[in-house]
């Protein structure tokens, strides 16, 4: 079942320009769909077979090597929707990594058919998803640099720094921290004890307290 064009609309505004007739069919061709926290969504190797709208939650796409280290290639919120999806079905591939829901969540996605149909009569909402495409690449490009090049103690005090923009305190294991910069967790509680050592943090269990911005962002 799908759902009403108003809906549709409501998250997709550039299929505004698309007739009535298009905006019917793609609509009966959308489903909502409802995840608890720690769901996969799809994984690697899956066929992708359809678009991906997140409404609702956190989204978390990372890539699993053999030996099990995970490095995330990003995050998902309400409103966006999936680059790597939109590779895939466009390249029609499978997917090269696997995505998780970091939270309960609310996923809008459209049949293969229908986002075909939506890029053939719809410009602008055409024109969003090579955006979006191109938004991936420019991502990857700076992951790989950052993970090729940057020193994992800059990196380390940056993710610290955005993560706390608002607050002090961050409740986070150091495995969670190591999936996000694609090391190992005892690289990265390694690091966290020196930071806390130069008195720019504190640990708890399960969470850490940031004590100096300031010497972070010098680092």
């Amino acid at each position: 079942m799908g759902i009403s064009i108003t809906t549709l609309l409501q998250w997709f505004p550039t299929l505004q320009m698309c007739d009535l007739k298009n905006q019917k069919h793609i609509s009966a061709e959308v489903q909502l769909k409802s995840y608890p926290a720690g769901e996969r969504i799809f994984f690697e190797g899956q066929e992708c077979h359809r678009f991906i709208l997140v409404t609702k939650g956190n989204l978390r796409v990372q890539k699993v090597a053999n030996n099990g280290h995970e490095i995330v290639l990003y995050h998902l919120h309400p409103g966006e929707c999936c680059r790597l999806t939109n590779i895939c079905l466009l390249g029609r591939q499978h997917f090269p990594a696997e995505a998780i829901s970091e939270t309960e969540m609310e996923l809008l996605t459209m049949s293969k058919h229908a986002f075909q149909l939506a890029l053939d009569n719809c410009p602008e909402f055409r024109k969003e998803i090579f955006a979006s495409i191109d938004d991936a690449m420019n991502e990857l490009v700076t992951l790989v640099q950052e993970v090729a090049f940057g020193q994992l103690d800059h990196r380390l005090a940056q993710l610290l720094l955005k993560a706390t923009k608002t607050r002090t305190s961050l409740h986070v294991t150091h495995q969670e921290i190591a999936m996000e910069l694609g090391t190992a967790r005892e690289v990265v509680s390694r690091l966290l004890k020196e930071f806390e050592r130069n008195h720019w943090l504190k640990l708890h269990r399960g969470s850490l307290e940031i004590t100096d911005r300031q010497k972070l962002s010098t680092l």
